[in-house]
């Protein structure tokens, strides 16, 4: 059994312009519960989201098997994903969510194999949440804000782990892979709050 990976992460729960999530967010907040709450949601983004990359290390190509990872995790208003996706998609309005990988190119043959668990860990890159966006698409769907919540994180870490969906095909494997994650998450989440 693979050793479960170290794991790295930076919470932001923010609008873009660095101001916390305003009042108007509250209800969301709530909903969302320990994804959210306060001092309470970067343990548990912590642990769900070194859950998944422990699950998924095996499958992972050499260049991002790592024994300590690093990444960011914003959750924003749409206002603030919607400048995002305009820069960087160059798709007008807001979006569910975002992924910037750092490891676009392959790394050097080998540069992993002498890494060790007191190295600096392999930065994977940001997600961006819209908390909004995320909350409407929750209820179209008729489930709570916290599964919609990973379900969105879970499709950006695959994004920042390689996986992609230009076809009908590739996008239901992924979209497989997430619900096992997922799968996973729920005795997670249930389990520390």
């Amino acid at each position: 059994m693979t050793p479960q990976p170290r794991l790295e992460l930076t919470l932001r729960l923010e609008c873009g312009d660095g101001s916390p999530l305003g009042p108007a967010l509250a209800p969301q907040l709530a909903a969302a519960g320990p994804l959210t709450a306060g001092d309470q949601a970067e343990p548990h983004w912590q642990a769900l989201l070194g859950d998944w990359l422990g699950q998924l290390s095996s499958e992972l190509p050499p260049q991002l098997q790592a024994p300590a990872y690093s990444l960011g995790l914003l959750i924003t208003d749409d206002r603030s994903i919607a400048v995002l996706n305009g820069e960087w998609r160059h798709q007008e309005g807001p979006t569910d969510v975002l992924s910037f990988a750092a490891q676009e190119a392959p790394l050097p043959p080998g540069a992993l194999a002498e890494m060790g668990e007191d190295d600096e860990p392999l930065e994977l890159g940001d997600i961006v949440i819209s908390l909004e966006t995320a909350a409407r698409q929750a209820q179209d769907h008729d489930h709570d804000l916290a599964r919609e919540m990973l379900f969105l994180a879970s499709h950006g870490l695959l994004h920042l782990l390689g996986w992609d969906h230009p076809d009908a095909a590739s996008l239901e494997r992924m979209l497989a892979r997430q619900e096992a994650l997922l799968a996973k998450a729920n005795v997670s989440i249930s389990e520390q709050g």
